[in-house]
């Protein structure tokens, strides 16, 4: 076992769980996705709310979320049967992130 895979599972739980939906809502003075549309704060809400440029920002964020913890560990050489712990430690901070209280989203491109 790398002594650092333990560590990045921690950091990759702590990236998915990051909302990039509501964060790029609030950098472009967007509704909180919560509270408008569907009230899912994923790519297919931001478009319904704030066009095409959101969304898409929202796709790469979440898509980068769930790749650069992954690569960083890659480039630490971490082996493969860590990395897939990372992978899956990045879906998971999506799904229940504790930055909202392990409120279950959708897991559709991380």
């Amino acid at each position: 076992m790398s002594a650092i895979a333990p560590g990045m599972i921690i950091l990759a739980y702590l990236c998915g769980s990051i909302s990039s939906a509501i964060l790029v809502c609030r950098i472009a003075g967007l509704p909180d996705p919560r509270e408008s549309g569907s009230g899912n704060p994923g790519a297919t809400n931001v478009l319904r709310i704030g066009g095409k440029g959101a969304a898409v920002a929202v796709l790469i964020f979440d898509v980068l979320k769930g790749m650069l913890p992954v690569w960083g560990a890659y480039a630490l050489g971490v082996t493969p049967f860590w990395l897939g712990l990372i992978a899956i430690a990045a879906c998971v901070g999506h799904i229940w992130p504790v930055f909202f209280g392990f409120k279950g989203w959708l897991l559709i491109h991380i």
